[in-house]
């Protein structure tokens, strides 16, 4: 939907919108295939949704070719600094409860939704819920699937969908020939690449932490910063790691083995490519469903993951108020100079932490001596 709204803001053509998803989507695919391939990980790629958002405010200031190169140009700068191994640096130095935190206060709303659409359409949301307990007590692997299933065939029963309206098309990839000037630079390309960098990126890799997968970042970020430039011409505006899907593919619910966990990426990765292929179709499809029934799934499928990440977050005493600060700041989803609410809550836990931590102490300690030192120089 949020790509919908991006292109209606600048009145995309049809046909550049399709090939919009289809490269976003095939891209998304591919790295993730080649990169759970490769890490024998769950590795999961997507389109920058903060990217998507901020050009339903932004884009129309620029020329659609002058855009294409903004995209390029940010994809070359995720690019360098996956190369120059800045990006990784600065995570390995996230406590563990702060990432995990992070991700609670991203997840939890998706929990919160699945109850507050049982109150909007009860006849269709308990049903599920109920379904998805009672296949998590006897074949928990199949219970989100379950549950979708059962959504469907009570939507159908309800009237709640139709078929009327879906078209079957392929989608023809268009190259757009970019133009690059100084103020799509500085006005898309920098704010793309801090957006996906703070907001995607840094969220995607807690996903990995949190489930234990020690993939070297670098690799991860060089990967998906020359998809991006690959695939700019065609109109993706930035592929990233992903957050919400991985932490579906990461947990104990994808497979009871964490090793076979790749194959969820691999999956998933088809899955992108047929969608991109058929982009248009599949959203047309899409659009029939109630958005109860995306609501209540999308939630379903990520309870495990707010579970996991709660119980990590507060796990060690002596960091749980860096953990709480990061979580409800990470919930609150303010926004500030276009960055989300991810990357401020690990501000303010990063922040916190390190003022709780006992380093502020030792280096006003390490003041103090130096004043006392200086004074006593002074006196002779």
């Amino acid at each position: 939907m949020l790509i919908f709204q991006a292109a209606k803001a600048i009145d995309l053509s049809s046909s550049n919108l399709s090939s919009w998803i289809w490269a976003i989507s095939v891209a998304s695919g591919l790295t993730s295939i080649i990169l759970s391939i490769r890490f024998k990980a769950p590795v999961i790629t997507a389109w920058s949704t903060p990217g998507a958002v901020m050009l339903i405010s932004g884009w129309s200031a620029y020329a659609y070719s002058d855009s294409i190169g903004a995209f390029i140009f940010a994809g070359v700068l995720i690019t360098i600094l996956g190369f120059t191994g800045l990006f990784s640096s600065l995570m390995k130095r996230i406590p563990y409860a702060i990432i995990t935190a992070m991700l609670a206060g991203i997840l939890l709303k998706f929990g919160v939704d699945v109850f507050v659409s049982s109150k909007q359409l009860p006849m269709l949301a308990l049903p599920m819920i109920f379904g998805y307990l009672v296949s998590k007590r006897w074949f928990p692997r199949y219970a989100v699937v379950t549950s979708l299933l059962l959504g469907l065939l009570i939507s159908y029963g309800l009237n709640i969908v139709t078929l009327k309206g879906v078209s079957v098309f392929l989608v023809h990839p268009i190259f757009t020939t970019p133009t690059f000037s100084l103020s799509s630079l500085l006005g898309l390309g920098i704010p793309l690449c801090i957006v996906t960098m703070a907001s995607q990126n840094a969220t995607g890799f807690g996903v990995l932490r949190a489930d234990g997968y020690d993939t070297p970042v670098n690799p991860l970020i060089i990967t998906t910063g020359i998809a991006s430039i690959l695939f700019a011409p065609f109109g993706a505006h930035g592929i990233n790691l992903s957050a919400l899907i991985a932490a579906i593919c990461t947990g104990k619910e994808a497979h009871s083995d964490p090793d076979k966990r790749y194959i969820a990426g691999i999956s998933a990765g088809l899955f992108y490519i047929i969608f991109g292929i058929f982009g248009a179709t599949i959203v047309s499809v899409f659009a029939i469903f109630p958005s109860e029934l995306i609501i209540v799934i999308t939630g379903l499928a990520l309870f495990g993951s707010i579970a996991s990440s709660l119980a990590s977050a507060m796990k060690e005493d002596t960091q749980k108020e860096a953990a709480l600060i990061t979580f409800l700041v990470t919930l609150s989803g303010i926004s500030i100079a276009g960055v989300g609410a991810p990357f401020w809550g690990l501000i303010a836990g990063i922040v916190t932490d390190y003022m709780l931590s006992g380093d502020l102490t030792k280096m006003f300690s390490a003041k103090i001596v130096i004043q006392m030192r200086e004074k006593l120089r002074r006196a002779g």
